[in-house]
């Protein structure tokens, strides 16, 4: 029996996440032995500097694909809002499993939600989509960077200055956590989610067909069209952790495709949203981002500090 290896980061959500998939995998039939091996990111290993200063995208995968790429691996797990919007020659996304909760989750010290917090509470999170959006709903509060693992994070909420924490509700659903620790969900219509979040991205080598056919077997077309609909405009807009940015997309009863695209200001000052609909998932993502940009996005774009 041949053995498939996984790469996956080593954290307990990335843990979490591949071994969900090599279940599914094995409740599909596949006839295989699987191994995981334990890859450390170089954003695993920077913590005490925000994603943006260290290079934002890209920082939990890079290792994992030149892994890929010299055949040490054979596919690997990932959080698609983890991966750049475009891959290294040779690598595609060879699965998408349906997509769970894309909403952004709050996380309270007196389990209330965000009409709750005192004015100028404290709250961390490290994304700058986050943090732009929740000053537009709340403007008096303060956004204070925060880094690591969810279970970190969840510490760092109990021992350190903040009365809130912003993380993605999907991770803690598949950790098991969400129930007993969610103050708030955010709805998509109040916070435009990172492109990709709640999908799961597994990544392989373009020419490796086996594993392409094996990874089909938990593919689901739906989640394959929101994704590509979303990353191509990520791709258009040139997004990256740098940038306070978000692009959700659905589908409808016939089919078509929505993408509402989110670009704003770190303060939350100037917030831009275009939706439209399309047949063309790749199509929609470059009008929704081609409208943003003419609708001030570049001038947001120019006006960011570049020591964000």
């Amino acid at each position: 029996m041949r053995k498939i290896i996984v790469g996956s980061r080593s954290s307990k959500l990335a843990m979490t996440q591949t071994k969900w998939v090599i279940d599914q995998l094995k409740q599909a039939g596949a006839p295989y032995e699987f191994e995981i091996k334990n890859i450390i990111t170089k954003g695993d290993r920077i913590l005490d500097v925000t994603l943006s200063k260290v290079g934002g995208k890209g920082l939990f995968v890079k290792e994992i694909e030149q892994q890929m790429i010299d055949e040490e691996i054979d596919f690997a797990v990932h959080s698609m809002k983890d991966l750049p919007s475009e891959l290294p020659t040779g690598l595609i996304i060879g699965a998408t499993p349906a997509r769970v909760d894309a909403r952004d989750a709050l996380i309270t010290t007196t389990g209330g939600g965000l009409a709750s917090l005192p004015e100028g509470a404290i709250v961390g999170t490290s994304s700058l989509r986050r943090g732009s959006q929740l000053l537009k709903l709340r403007p008096d509060l303060k956004i204070e960077s925060i880094r690591g693992n969810i279970d970190t994070r969840l510490e760092k909420l109990k021992t350190g200055p903040f009365d809130g924490i912003l993380l993605a509700a999907a991770g803690l659903q598949r950790m098991g956590w969400s129930e007993d620790i969610v103050s708030e969900y955010i709805s998509t219509d109040d916070m435009i989610p990172a492109v990709g979040q709640g999908i799961l991205a597994i990544e392989c080598r373009e020419q490796d067909q086996e594993i392409r056919d094996l990874l089909n077997l938990i593919h689901d077309q739906m989640t394959e069209k929101v994704a590509f609909a979303e990353r191509s405009f990520l791709s258009a807009i040139e997004g990256s952790c740098h940038v306070p940015v978000g692009g959700f997309a659905t589908i409808n009863e016939d089919l078509s495709t929505t993408l509402v695209g989110f670009l704003g200001s770190v303060d939350g000052q100037q917030i831009l949203l275009e939706r439209e609909t399309s047949l063309d998932p790749m199509q929609l993502g470059q009008q929704v981002a081609t409208r943003l940009l003419d609708a001030g996005g570049r001038e947001i774009l120019a006006s960011l500090p570049d020591d964000l």
